[in-house]
């Protein structure tokens, strides 16, 4: 095999493709970036069993061919080489010569016919706009678990009915929920169709096509080989779904939204984050609403204390109530708004703390209810 191919292109390709893999794979051929030479250009492929990725670049290829090399020290080459274009060959020794410029890399070959075939996806599939739904993906997924200990709760549920696209995550304190336009080419159903994504795989597919235009999403598979495939432009993304079920936490958002307060987000999160530092790790920040104002008050060790306050503007009853400041900073990052709505949700159950609901809010009197975010308030021990 040898063929010529750009640096730049080149690149960008084989760093998408080394992307999804993890930093250690206890199967070392898994680490292998898979590349084809043919007559129409170069494919670059990556595999672990649960994702992959593939990309399709134009090359000068003068010998068609397939060759696998460790993914990560590919990508660090290739991203240091000199400006000049690249040739890659196989020598007599099936070594990978790697030439450009006056740089010169010889690299070992990897098994090719060890290596696990790419899923392919020939299911159901729909239109969403690229930069709308990396936006839903920054707003949902860091509302995931990060404890495998409970594998649904580690995903982003992408749910499909009618001409709207939900993504949800959970990790039992709070609940992050985004909506967006979908369009299923005209074979848009009542039947809703939903996939549990790995919240990690779902936060590298939003920053790799946020601006690729529309993204195409097609789910694929039966049993435990369920997949679903995000593919925009010359660039797709698959990854296995999650098994199981995922708790029903729609039926947690109120129906009534009377009682709320509207804060300017900046000044709030500012605000946040001076009052938190005297505070210990898990330790909530105390929230009063007032008619006029929402006041913080923090105590943390060696009789540590900060106050602020910050104009709000209340309908209701004043409330007092305690948070946790990192989930609440992390939701204010997510509503991308000038203003913020914090409603307060009531219970059935006068012993059990009830939700706060954090939408955007454009002005002081305008909703937006696309994005919507769950919080469970914490006890307050004074």
């Amino acid at each position: 095999m040898k063929f010529h191919v750009n640096r730049d292109v080149f690149s960008e390709a084989v760093s998408f493709v080394v992307k999804l893999l993890p930093q250690r794979n206890p199967q070392p051929i898994l680490a292998g970036v898979l590349i084809e030479a043919s007559a129409d250009g170069l494919s670059l492929a990556a595999f672990d069993y649960e994702a992959s990725a593939r990309t399709t670049i134009e090359a000068t290829v003068d010998e068609p061919g397939t060759i696998l090399v460790h993914g990560r020290l590919l990508s660090d080459i290739a991203s240091r080489l000199p400006n000049a274009p690249v040739e890659i060959a196989v020598d007599e020794d099936n070594g990978i010569l790697l030439t450009c410029g006056s740089a010169r890399f010889t690299l070992a070959s990897m098994p090719v016919q060890e290596y696990p075939a790419i899923p392919e996806v020939s299911g159901d599939s729909g239109l969403v706009p690229g930069e709308d739904f990396a936006t839903a993906i920054a707003q949902v997924a860091f509302a995931a678990s990060r404890d495998d200990v409970t594998p649904v709760l580690t995903g982003v549920q992408l749910e499909v009915s009618g001409t709207s696209l939900s993504l949800v995550a959970t990790d039992r304190y709070r609940v992050a929920l985004r909506e967006i336009p979908w369009d299923g080419g005209g074979t848009a159903s009542d039947e809703s169709t939903t996939a549990l994504v790995p919240a990690r795989t779902l936060t590298e597919v939003g920053k790799t096509f946020a601006h690729g235009g529309d993204i195409s999403i097609a789910f694929s598979g039966t049993g435990d080989r369920e997949i679903i495939a995000f593919t925009a432009g010359n660039k797709t993304v698959t990854s296995l779904l999650i098994k199981g079920n995922f708790p029903p936490v729609r039926r947690l958002f109120p129906e009534q939204t009377e009682h709320h307060a509207v804060v300017n987000t900046a000044d709030l999160a500012e605000a946040v984050r001076r009052v938190s530092l005297v505070l210990d790790r898990s330790a909530p920040l105390r929230f009063t609403f007032t008619t006029d104002a929402v006041s913080m008050d923090a105590s943390g060790t060696e009789q540590a204390r900060a106050t602020e306050s910050v104009d709000a503007n209340l309908v209701g009853e004043d409330v007092t109530l305690g948070l946790n400041p990192q989930y609440l900073l992390e939701s204010l990052g997510a509503v991308k708004s000038e203003f913020v709505r914090i409603t307060f949700t009531s219970s059935e159950n006068a012993n059990k703390l009830s939700p706060v609901l954090i939408t955007p809010q454009t002005s002081v009197d305008r909703a937006e209810e696309s994005f919507r975010y769950l919080l469970q308030p914490n006890l307050l021990l004074r």
